[in-house]
């Protein structure tokens, strides 16, 4: 069974910094891609970040590029996503998902690419 867990969400002030970690289990970690998701109340969920077990091919949405990084410890099955210099806008609930095709580029930040959810994490960026 694929499972995907999130953890590491909290609340932090503007310009603070945040380390997520998914922790994933029931597939062959390198051979699939990771993505990151975040969805804000009452907005679609949007791709935030991807990464390629295989290949360490990452890509980002333009709003997080040089703020956020991902990358992923095969000894480990977890992906992580570091988060600087945090914004307000950055509110949202994460969410990681698991793509068998194993790839990463800009098609997959859409969530179609996606069979295997978490169940997300929350993280708030309040003064």
């Amino acid at each position: 069974e694929v499972q995907l867990v999130e953890s590491g969400g909290d609340e932090v002030q503007p310009g603070g910094s945040l380390r997520l970690s998914c922790a994933t289990s029931g597939f062959t970690f390198e051979e699939y891609g990771i993505g990151w998701f975040r969805q804000a109340p009452g907005k679609e969920r949007e791709g935030v970040a991807c990464i390629s077990n295989s290949d360490d091919t990452t890509y980002y949405e333009d709003s997080v590029m040089g703020r956020f990084t991902i990358s992923s410890d095969n000894a480990k099955n977890t992906v992580y996503l570091q988060m600087n210099s945090l914004k307000v806008e950055d509110t949202a609930v994460y969410y990681c998902a698991a793509d068998g095709a194993g790839s990463c580029s800009g098609r997959y930040l859409y969530t179609e690419w996606y069979d295997n959810w978490g169940q997300g994490t929350q993280v708030t960026v309040s003064s």
